[in-house]
């Protein structure tokens, strides 16, 4: 199963609070929690558990339901971002989070190659239409 994002950024907090703890990280080197705060972090959990869920539901799913499956979680990840003042998905998380989408679509037996190109798009523009992060 495709690993969310949301693992590292988790894993990336709580080391630095362990080394901020222990003395190994001075506090003006510190920047993940301001970077993953806990409400972007759970927030953004939340939205792709819910993109897994629908895709998982999909027995055989068809081009319109992956793209309203994508439609759908980009929409959720765009308003997170404008939660957290368009600040939420900096470039490292937003190529990770378009990777996490391919690699569950994939999972889901979605050949997102063939399915952006039955709509003349690349695989990585596949969020495009929707995404504002």
């Amino acid at each position: 199963m495709a690993q969310r994002p949301t693992v590292r950024w988790r894993e990336k907090v709580q080391n630095e609070a362990t080394q901020l703890a222990d003395g190994s990280l001075a506090e003006q080197d510190a920047y993940a929690s301001a970077l993953w705060p806990e409400s972007l972090i759970v927030s953004t959990e939340a939205a792709l558990a819910s993109f897994e869920a629908e895709l998982a539901l999909l027995r055989v799913p068809t081009d319109v339901d992956a793209f309203d499956s994508v439609r759908s979680v980009v929409l959720r990840l765009n308003q997170i971002n404008r939660d957290h003042d368009g600040a939420g998905y900096e470039t490292d998380e937003r190529e990770a989070l378009a990777a996490y989408i391919d690699a569950v679509l994939t999972e889901a037996g979605i050949d997102v190659a063939a399915l952006a190109a039955r709509r003349g798009l690349s695989r990585s523009e596949i969020t495009d239409e929707w995404r504002e992060w």
